[in-house]
């Protein structure tokens, strides 16, 4: 008799947990989709924040300059060695430019830009309104009739759109001056058949999914960044004051990079 009752009612334990945690991944994904249309809507309001847009242009942007030129270099030099082994079996060495240009162009560019800005600049956003939440200071903003959205949140969204396709213009270029050093100069590759094999099978539809991705990839990532530091009082499991902060924005970084990981794969599929 007393196992009879208790099966009922763990498998009423087990579905009432399952429907809470359905109802509460709803509730986020309501939050942050009204997170986000408000982020975008206080990019036209006025008056605007420019010298708070130029700030975080110098932090995400500028800031990361350095991070994306060694990360561009070592996955440059790494493809054209590996991409030499590769072609030299088959004797297609003159087409490793075509092979480093598409692969970064394409994918490792706006994917590796992304997950490395999500991790410098992502990571200090989040702490950054995370620590604001719990100090009470937009709360402040607010009954000072200030819009936190206007004020905060919508300079760091356009500024990531504007940085990170730019990131990845240059992780484009240094990670195919890193494939030319290690096939031409390192591995014995003519110069002139590399470029060739770039100038011949790198298109504009090419270029232009790699710079969509990047748009696309720097939303993601301002996004969740901020929308989880925005809402850390609200996030099951985060704790109170800093240990709350700390876990959410781990939270946030693993977020935006597996969000860009899926976008990379649904806009491969799409747009190809």
């Amino acid at each position: 008799m007393n196992q009879t009752q208790q099966h009922p009612s763990a498998l009423v334990r087990l579905v009432g947990g399952l429907g809470d945690q359905a109802l509460y991944v709803l509730a986020d994904l309501g939050r942050m989709g009204i997170f986000l249309f408000f982020a975008l809507f206080g990019l036209f309001k006025h008056p605007f924040r420019w010298k708070e847009v130029l700030k975080q242009l110098s932090f995400i942007g500028a800031g990361s300059i350095t991070v994306i030129f060694f990360t561009a270099l070592s996955s440059g030099m790494v493809l054209g060695l590996q991409g030499y082994y590769s072609l030299h079996k088959f004797g297609a060495e003159g087409m490793l430019g075509s092979a480093v240009s598409l692969t970064l162009i394409m994918e490792l560019g706006p994917v590796l830009t992304a997950l490395m800005v999500a991790g410098r600049a992502g990571s200090a956003m989040c702490a950054e309104i995370g620590i604001m939440r719990i100090s009470e200071q937009i709360d402040a903003l607010e009954c000072m009739a200030i819009d936190p959205f206007r004020y905060l949140i919508s300079p760091k969204v356009l500024a990531a759109l504007i940085s990170v396709p730019l990131l990845t213009a240059m992780f484009d270029v240094v990670g195919i001056m890193g494939g030319y050093l290690a096939g031409v100069k390192l591995m014995g590759v003519n110069g002139g058949a590399f470029f060739a094999g770039m100038e011949q099978s790198v298109t504009n539809h090419d270029i232009r999914l790699g710079v969509i991705k990047s748009f696309v990839f720097g939303l993601l990532v301002v996004w969740i960044c901020t929308g989880r530091g925005y809402f850390v009082q609200r996030i099951r499991g985060a704790g109170f004051g800093a240990e709350s902060v700390s876990k959410v924005t781990t939270q946030a970084v693993v977020m935006s990079s597996i969000a860009v990981l899926i976008f990379d794969y649904l806009l491969t599929a799409v747009l190809l």
